[in-house]
């Protein structure tokens, strides 16, 4: 991420297997903030988490809470 706006943030994520996809959520603690995404079972952990901070990034600066 460019220089990681959520990086010194605390961020709640949450992994929830349904059928052949996961619904994925995340929370900014801070704001209260809170995004869900879908993916396949078979994307990695790792790029679920990736397309949910980008997504929770996206939404809090639409919101002006971030720069």
């Amino acid at each position: 991420m460019k220089d990681a706006p959520l990086r010194d943030r605390e961020v709640i994520i949450e992994f929830f297997p349904v059928g052949n996809y996961v619904r994925v959520a995340a929370m900014d603690t801070k704001t209260l903030t809170e995004i869900s995404i879908q993916g396949p079972k078979s994307a990695s952990e790792e790029i679920l988490k990736r397309n949910a901070l980008r997504r929770l990034e996206y939404v809090l600066r639409k919101k002006g809470l971030i720069e």
